[in-house]
């Protein structure tokens, strides 16, 4: 489950800033380099993202970006559906236990 979610984190926010450095994307995620690294690997092992680089450029290292997969977009969208039934299960069970209290 911490994989399904650590992957809804990266798949989320390559959405939302495709041109974050691994660095940038590490940071704001709080993850090591080498857990987004593992994370990234993964992802692009499932289909869910690919790598696309721009060929023109000398200095190529800069210009690579992850982008989301149409099988990523339905992955993220699953994921994102899975964590709102979690958190509308905890929400259900935490008002059943106060109306018990009261």
């Amino acid at each position: 489950m911490k994989n399904s979610q650590d992957h809804f984190n990266v798949l989320r926010k390559i959405n939302k800033k495709p041109n974050s450095s691994q660095r940038e994307i590490a940071e704001e995620l709080g993850f090591s380099l080498g857990k987004l690294n593992y994370c990234l690997k993964s992802l692009q092992k499932k289909g869910l993202i690919k790598l696309q680089n721009f060929q023109k450029k000398k200095n190529k290292i800069s210009y690579l970006r992850y982008v989301i997969t149409p099988k990523g977009l339905a992955e993220r969208t699953r994921l994102t559906i899975n964590f709102m039934d979690r958190k509308m299960k905890e929400y259900d069970e935490l008002k059943k236990e106060l109306e018990k209290k009261n």
